[in-house]
């Protein structure tokens, strides 16, 4: 079993995974209670590509296969500039609201739980990141993967405004 897992994680190592939370769910049915597991896993390739995923299965490493599964299916491309994002953004998922502000070289990732493992997992160096509202991990990272989804290019956020192209941030 363990040979198994070792091949398939040589096979896809261009994508990191990391398991945001573990919850132990339960349904009630007929005959009582039926015990489960739901993984929340981030899934990315440390260049600008991060994914999503929830699993739910009896047991644990299966939820977070199926997890890592989904979260490859819905990857998203986030444009970097110099390492950090180009622009501040506002991210909300449900009562989840989370901001994202560029930061110079040096600064790192200044964010916390799930915001922070996305935005690792994402490739970006440098950001200042606030979660506001409630902290269900799930509903935090939707609002980050918002967020990240509404992220224009410097280019075009400059054509639309009619400006040159400035870039505040240069990695030296």
């Amino acid at each position: 079993m363990a040979r198994e897992n070792q091949r398939d994680y040589n096979r896809d190592s261009e994508y990191k995974e990391k398991v945001v939370n573990i919850a132990r769910v339960t349904k009630v049915v007929k005959g009582g209670k039926k015990m489960g597991f739901r993984a929340v896993v981030v899934v990315g390739d440390m260049k600008a590509k991060v994914g999503l995923g929830i699993g739910k299965a009896a047991e644990v490493s299966a939820a977070i296969r199926k997890g890592v599964e989904a979260g490859k299916k819905g990857l998203l491309e986030v444009p970097l500039q110099s390492g950090t994002i180009p622009h501040d953004v506002l991210g909300r998922f449900s009562a989840s609201l989370v901001v994202l502000r560029p930061a110079p070289k040096g600064t790192g990732v200044i964010a916390g739980g799930a915001v922070r493992t996305i935005l690792e997992l994402c490739g970006v160096k440098n950001i200042v990141a606030k979660s506001l509202g409630s902290a269900n991990p799930i509903n935090v990272a939707r609002a980050t993967l918002s967020a990240l989804g509404s992220l224009k290019k410097l280019e075009t956020l400059a054509f639309q405004r009619g400006k040159e192209p400035k870039v505040d941030y240069v990695e030296a």
